[in-house]
């Protein structure tokens, strides 16, 4: 069989132009496999537009190319495919390098185009056998129930039928199959304590022989949150005084229940004297478990040590999968982590008790946003959040994102004049407003290349808001809208790109520095001071 009769020409032509289009750039630097699997994606993609295209031209009837003239048809399409293909690919590593550039990277000579192009050519084919797969599949299934019902509703019957075996196929085989051996993967990891990680043996170390938690049940991430931290003296160096942070942590396999955990952390908080500083962090990990150093370092420096912080694990999974495989559980623990340090914190003398923030990072910032109410606490509000790099499906920074004040961009939204809620990236932010803060304060701390931030389905079919004029600085000028190829960029920059420290989805602890400095306004720092803590912070953020 000839190609050019197994293959589609109108879905030829427009599946490699958005496979041309896919290797423009997106937010994150981007080069070999990892670009191919986003070509390959737009040209099936394309492919099958042009293809349901080409059919519709055909159902209605319309004009219909003699047959000397389509042979010449597809020659003249093959060859526009190839040069445009080659076009694109040869600037391809200048695209990528105005995104290299904003970030600091060194430029790179090249993308590595035969990779590119033989990854996509095999995803293609790959997608394009299970499509004529099911094609083959729904014409059998069309053509038996013919025999029993009139056509078109065998038709229907068939496209159901076809469907439903695909799914059952892809979600009882695959998908399941590939979830069990990521969750046996992960899990190991998480029970591994790693031999420089000693049990502590403090009487008041949370794992230590007096702990309500064990040291085996903190996870592989709890472990490393309470070793690698600044001690008094390592804090004292930039402060001149300081105390030893309280950290507690409690693992996934140290209760049954996310309210089991929740009273545990609440107890194991009182029994190491939390409240009695004064400051209380609560934090919400994320799916693996990971709180990021730079952040809560970066406050136990700025507080001198005087600050005490508390989290509760919810899955040893990625982010994403955990996001999709345990949505609920990852909000119900954060919900009962709250509900539980809140109420003690709420009872105790206005007085006497420490000030309560709340934090998390990508889908801890999700979850900590869905933690709690702001009816539960109008009549006795915490004292604020800050929020990074939180996944476009957080309500919070959507509805604020949404009807930020007029004129503000949605990459650094101002919202009501900043009396609440304030923005900030790696750059500028949470002082533009003139207003005030209050004593109930919100930060998001956000870079304008986070695709974890900026993804969204609808950019499928319509332009972002963060891609119009001004752009954020860390943001490529040649970076422009495609429909669904710039949704199918974003998405691999979501689950694959990797940024260097400072943008995308890597915050730097000079971030977090700025950001908790605005939002809690600790005394005694001028920026000769804070600069030497970013240098600190530098030594103790074990990425």
């Amino acid at each position: 069989m000839r190609l050019g009769h197994f293959l589609c020409t109108g879905g030829l032509l427009v599946g490699t132009t958005f496979f041309a289009l896919s290797l423009t750039p997106s937010l994150i630097p981007r080069e070999g496999v990892t670009q191919g699997v986003i070509s390959g994606a737009a040209l099936a993609a394309g492919y099958g537009i042009g293809v349901l295209l080409t059919w519709l031209w055909k159902f209605l009837e319309l004009p219909a190319v003699s047959e000397p003239a389509r042979g010449r048809l597809r020659w003249g399409i093959g060859a526009l495919s190839i040069l445009l293909a080659l076009g694109f690919l040869w600037r391809a590593a200048h695209w990528q390098n105005t995104v290299r550039e904003l970030m600091g990277l060194e430029v790179a000579p090249t993308v590595r185009p035969f990779v590119i192009a033989i990854v996509a050519i095999l995803l293609f084919a790959f997608l394009l056998a299970i499509a004529k797969l099911f094609k083959r599949l729904f014409r059998f299934l069309s053509t038996k129930f013919q025999r029993r019902v009139p056509r078109r509703i065998a038709t229907i019957l068939a496209l159901c039928g076809a469907f439903a075996l695909f799914w059952a196929v892809f979600n009882n085989l695959v998908l399941t199959a590939a979830l069990h051996q990521v969750d046996r993967i992960y899990q190991r990891l998480d029970t591994r304590v790693a031999p420089e990680m000693d049990a502590p043996t403090g009487k008041l170390d949370p794992g230590g022989p007096d702990s309500l938690v064990r040291w085996q049940d903190m996870g592989h991430q709890g472990r490393r949150y309470l070793t690698l931290r600044p001690k008094a003296k390592d804090i004292a160096e930039v402060t001149g005084t300081a105390k030893d942070p309280i950290r507690v942590y409690v693992g996934l396999n140290a209760a049954n229940t996310p309210e089991q955990r929740a009273k545990l952390a609440l107890e194991e908080l009182k029994r190491v004297g939390g409240f009695e500083r004064s400051y209380l962090l609560l934090i919400t990990p994320t799916g693996t478990g990971w709180v990021d150093p730079g952040a809560i370092n970066s406050l136990e420096y700025l507080l001198g040590g005087d600050v005490a912080s508390v989290a509760a694990q919810y899955s040893y999974l990625p982010s994403p999968i955990a996001l999709m495989t345990q949505d609920a559980y990852g909000r119900e623990t954060a919900r009962a982590a709250f509900e539980e340090v809140y109420r003690y914190w709420s009872g105790l003398p206005e007085g006497s008790r420490p000030r309560l923030y709340l934090f998390g990072l990508s889908l801890g910032a999700l979850n900590s946003d869905r933690s709690f109410d702001f009816y539960d606490i109008i009549d006795d509000p915490f004292h604020g959040a800050l929020w990074t790099g939180p996944p476009f499906r957080s309500d919070t920074w959507r509805m604020v994102t949404a009807e930020r004040d007029e004129g503000s961009p949605a990459w650094l939204p101002q919202f009501r004049e900043g009396a609440v809620v304030r923005f900030g990236n790696h750059y500028e932010g949470y002082d533009l407003s003139k207003m005030e803060w209050g004593n109930f304060r919100i930060a998001y701390l956000q870079h304008g290349s986070d695709p974890i931030v900026f993804f969204d389905p609808a950019a499928a079919y319509r332009e972002p808001d963060w891609m119009k004029q001004p752009r954020a600085r860390d943001v490529s000028p040649d970076l422009n809208w495609y429909p669904i190829v710039t949704m199918l960029q974003l998405a691999m920059d979501m689950h694959a790109g990797v940024a260097p420290m400072g943008f995308g989805h890597s915050y730097a602890p000079a971030d977090y520095v700025r950001a908790w400095h605005a939002l809690i306004a600790p005394p005694g720092w001028d920026e000769a001071k804070l600069e030497k803590l970013n240098k600190q912070l530098l030594k103790w953020n074990p990425r």
